[in-house]
């Protein structure tokens, strides 16, 4: 059976539109209290980002589990992989993000972790969402559950962040830009790198519920970049609007994206003698990072596009490293899911260890020329199969002729047609990748006509 409800990052959508309203959201907050009252379990935290109807749909859910008898810890502002590890420490039964992520302001969601901090099995999304479709009812007043605000959550993450790198780490003499997208880690980044001795310079850390990732963050870092060369940092750190994505800039402005990152800390582990057998990436993610993985002895395989099947992928061959280009980094060995700040602590440490700059770490990797267009879709369809996408597509591939790669993919997470060329040459591959996109957006346009 297929999710009705489920996307592959939760529930998500524009707020006041289908699922993302106040009356779905009390409902689907009764239906998980109702699934995990039934296996037992009495205790749920519930984390939110910055944007403004978090506020309204936390109050949603809280009413909802309350109904269905299960108490709730309300953490606050927090950033996603914050809020895994919280529910992991505190036992709870389930821990829930109300967050889209980089999407603007105006979209909210809702994510579940599971106990161990990890994406809900298929089957506890199916059951909710059978529970969703029942009518839904209150338990006994003597039996409502409790909701109880926690004070400590902010500090017992940044304790956590601290302990993912080595107890004498130290990052005195390093000046870091942190653009926290107005997002999650508005509170949190910046205490972090400084309690680890980095002289910190803080932007777009002033949420106002309405400027999470408005021009600033990991999907729009030209920000961090001039504010880079602007303060002569020796690196910036983008995080998205719930901190589970980072991206970089070294101290020339150069963007270092998810490959780049996931690159440095295999780097780091492989140099340090810690035990690692392979590393996966994505579909999405460069050759320069499969052959500089491959070059360092270990393994590489891809997974679909999204956290979900890079971690699937981990747990199947053992291993403990994976992330996408997108800057998402899953770290086994650290945290449960993937963790921005996490991530680019392992990049910090091993540039602190190694005495190097960001551009001098990445020197082992070459990227190959890559370029995506995103089509966005004005309607539900999927012109991926059509005769002329795929004669497009063909095409290039003839011309690439075993050079390179094409691959097109419909976005988990927004309406669009992903679509992805990477070969040996810059120009063309930019040409290439327009081909195929202007076929997919004749595609669609005579479809709907």
């Amino acid at each position: 059976m297929s999710q009705k409800y489920f996307g592959t990052d939760g529930i998500r959508g524009r707020v006041g539109d289908g699922m993302m309203t106040p009356r779905a959201i009390l409902k689907f907050g009764w239906a998980i209290g109702k699934v995990l009252a039934a296996q037992g379990n009495s205790l749920v935290v519930i984390g939110k980002d910055t944007r403004i109807s978090g506020y309204m749909f936390e109050s949603a859910l809280e009413a909802g589990l309350s109904a269905a008898g299960v108490n709730v810890r309300l953490l606050g502002p927090m950033p996603t992989p914050g809020i895994a590890y919280l529910t992991r420490t505190l036992r709870a039964s389930a821990g829930i993000v109300i967050s889209a992520s980089h999407n603007p302001f105006y979209d909210n969601g809702i994510k579940i972790f599971s106990a161990e901090g990890t994406k809900l099995p298929d089957e506890t999304e199916l059951a909710i969402e059978a529970m969703f479709e029942q009518e839904m009812d209150t338990v006994d007043s003597s039996k409502l559950g409790r909701a109880e605000r926690m004070v400590d959550a902010q500090g017992r993450y940044i304790e956590a962040c601290k302990a993912s790198i080595p107890i004498g780490t130290r990052f005195a003499g390093l000046k870091v830009v942190l653009d926290c997208a107005n997002g999650a880690t508005y509170h949190i980044a910046p205490n972090v790198f400084i309690e680890l001795g980095a002289e910190v310079i803080s932007i777009a850390h002033e949420p106002d519920g309405l400027n999470i990732n408005k021009d600033c963050g990991s999907t729009h870092p030209s920000n961090l970049q001039a504010a880079v060369l602007q303060h002569e940092a020796d690196l910036g750190i983008a995080f998205d609007g719930d901190g589970d994505r980072v991206a970089m800039v070294d101290n020339t402005g150069r963007i270092i994206d998810g490959d780049e990152i996931l690159y440095l800390i295999a780097r780091a582990r492989h140099e340090s003698g810690e035990s690692q057998a392979g590393v996966v990436g994505t579909l999405m993610s460069n050759m320069g990072l499969e052959l500089a993985i491959k070059e360092m002895g270990l393994g590489f395989e891809r997974s679909g596009v999204g956290d979900r099947f890079v971690l699937e992928v981990l747990k199947k061959n053992g291993w403990c490293l994976g992330g996408e280009s997108s800057g998402h980094i899953i770290c086994l060995d650290r945290t449960t899911t993937g963790d921005g700040i996490v991530s680019a602590l392992q990049v910090m440490a091993y540039l602190a260890e190694s005495k190097q700059s960001l551009a001098e770490a990445l020197s082992g990797m070459t990227k190959m020329p890559q370029h995506m267009i995103n089509v966005p879709l004005p309607y539900k369809t999927d012109p991926i199969q059509t005769p002329l996408v795929v004669e497009a597509v063909k095409a290039v591939e003839a011309e690439l002729d075993g050079r390179g790669r094409v691959l097109l993919r419909a976005s988990g997470t927004e309406p669009l047609i992903r679509v992805m060329v990477e070969g040996e040459d810059e120009a063309q591959v930019i040409q290439l990748t327009q081909n195929i996109a202007d076929a997919v957006s004749v595609s669609v346009s005579a479809k709907k006509g």
